[in-house]
């Protein structure tokens, strides 16, 4: 199907489910794992100002557009922050993102 794309997302309890999203929606991978009833805090409302939405991407990092300079300093205020960390308000998926892994690390408060 055209404009959608199935991707991976497991939980912080490591429940593991595939998600299909339009990738028309220009809705950010936060926004889509709030829509999915995914626990994510979203404190700063998607502006890269609180890390509450940090994923780690298991497959497919390099098919995402490069972290901002200030993603990359939230990033690194995070203790458990890797070179596959990510902020999900950051990231907006399209057709090249198919297959994408990720699983949810953000806090919970």
């Amino acid at each position: 199907m055209e404009n959608i794309i199935s991707i991976t997302i497991e939980d912080r309890d490591g429940t593991v489910q595939d998600i299909e999203i339009p990738t028309d929606v220009n809705l950010s991978l936060m926004e889509i794992l709030k829509a999915s009833a995914y626990d994510i805090l979203a404190t700063c409302g998607g502006m890269a100002l609180c890390a509450t939405c940090h994923v780690q991407i298991t497959e497919g990092l390099d098919l995402l557009n490069e972290p901002s300079d200030q993603e990359l300093d939230m990033l690194d205020t995070l203790p458990d922050a890797s070179d596959e960390s990510r902020l999900a308000c950051q990231l907006r998926l399209g057709n090249k993102n198919q297959g994408l892994k990720l699983a949810i690390k953000g806090a919970l408060q």
